[in-house]
């Protein structure tokens, strides 16, 4: 669960970076929130496709 708490602290710091970017006019700072936010998503789609699995597995 701690894990899928850091995915959505990446995703709410990549979305404020890319919300600084636009405000500067700085598309470098714009792009780096867009990244953080996909791999905020990427790990907690991880997380989420990992338990599944393990939930599986027990039965």
């Amino acid at each position: 669960m701690k894990f899928k708490y850091n995915a959505k602290a990446k995703q709410i710091r990549g979305k404020v970076k890319e919300s600084l970017g636009k405000a500067m006019g700085d598309r470098a700072v714009q792009r780096s929130g867009r990244r953080e936010q996909l791999r905020g998503k990427a790990q907690e789609m991880t997380e989420t496709a990992t338990a599944h699995v393990r939930r599986w597995a027990k039965h």
